[in-house]
């Protein structure tokens, strides 16, 4: 068999029980922008451009590490992706996929690649917080946020596989998904590296890397990406791992994110790791200017202001304890739940 290539659809791939091959494709793509759902006319757009004559995907960052923006994607560094988590997950061709996430964000768009090239039989839903209600089919291959995850958590024992993204996965959330049959797994990635290049399966705390892809870490211990057949040049992140090899890490916190209180430098991801099974609430973690330590931890809750019990920080470090408690109303968050913490602490200000 050929190398797959964007300009062609594998004979096995179907859409909603449908065999459809590239002009099939097409003329879904326009019955959908013409008359289609709201969630249909991003699908039909991004299927046009795909079988366009550009090599590449204009795509919109999501807007965490710093304001959204539009870049270019090579097609072919998405197809090696695809193929990548083909590998990697174990996928063949006729396994039963579902398409529950945006297609206006690039893990939306991977899930159509993915089961175009790989051959996978998709289901494709309107994306919503409750993916699976309604749905009796059993999947073997689904990629959720960690929202829609929570709420199907009665419905998951009909996956086998599931890939979980777009934010972080709470403590919390991951002792009930361990619980379950379905394997799970926590992806690493961004827009840039076309969704994950790594992924963590649940209860293991490192994240391995996916096929044809390496990792280092530069003088401020923030990873470095290898991945070639994605990106011609290295990624360097803001991302600060405990490097295990060039093939696995440990995440421990973003750069931009490090509070150094009394000379020790503290992460705010780990915090709320420890917090995640005692708030019940949305959190996370921040600093203020302090004259004594430079900078003091902070607590941001959303929500109506309330009294925690002290004992809810036992689990904590001395230093780790929070030195004050905030209350928002509600979170800036971007389109897929991740918290954007600086827009919300901005709201702070302004009160």
């Amino acid at each position: 068999m050929s190398s797959p290539t964007y300009k062609n659809v594998h004979n096995q791939f179907k859409l909603n029980g449908f065999h459809l091959n590239r002009e099939d494709l097409c003329r879904v793509a326009y019955s959908f922008i013409k008359e289609g759902e709201d969630f249909e006319k991003p699908v039909g757009d991004f299927l046009l451009d795909w079988f366009d004559d550009k090599e590449y995907i204009e795509m919109q960052t999501s807007g965490t590490t710093g304001p959204p923006k539009w870049i270019q994607v090579s097609k072919k560094a998405m197809v090696e992706s695809a193929l990548a988590t083909g590998d990697f997950f174990d996928l063949h061709p006729g396994d039963k996929a579902l398409q529950c996430l945006p297609v206006k964000y690039v893990a939306g768009k991977m899930m159509l690649v993915r089961a175009m090239i790989l051959g996978l039989d998709l289901e494709f839903v309107a994306p919503s917080s409750h993916p699976l209600d309604h749905n009796e089919t059993e999947f073997d291959f689904v990629a959720m946020v960690p929202l829609q995850a929570q709420n199907s958590l009665s419905e998951l024992k009909k996956v086998k596989k599931m890939i979980v993204g777009g934010a972080a996965l709470n403590k919390a959330l991951e002792k009930q998904l361990l619980k379950l049959p379905t394997k799970v797994y926590e992806t690493y990635g961004m827009t840039e590296t076309i969704t994950h290049i790594a992924a963590r399966k649940i209860g293991e705390k490192a994240f391995t890397v996916l096929p044809n892809v390496t990792v280092s870490y530069d003088d401020r211990n923030c990873l470095v990406i290898h991945a070639p057949r994605i990106s011609e040049e290295v990624i360097v992140t803001n991302d600060i791992v405990e490097l295990i090899n060039e093939n696995q890490f440990v995440f421990l916190g973003r750069m931009d994110n490090v509070i150094n209180s009394g000379g020790i430098k503290l992460f705010p991801e780990q915090i709320e790791a420890k917090l995640s099974a005692k708030l019940h609430q949305r959190f996370f973690i921040a600093s203020k200017p302090d004259s004594e330590l430079g900078e003091k931890v902070i607590l941001v809750m959303e929500g109506t202001q309330q009294e925690l019990d002290n004992a809810v920080f036992d689990v904590l470090d001395k230093y780790e304890k929070p030195k004050e408690m905030v209350f928002v109303d509600t979170f800036k968050e971007t389109a897929s739940g991740k918290i954007l913490r600086k827009e919300t602490l901005a709201q702070l200000k302004t009160h």
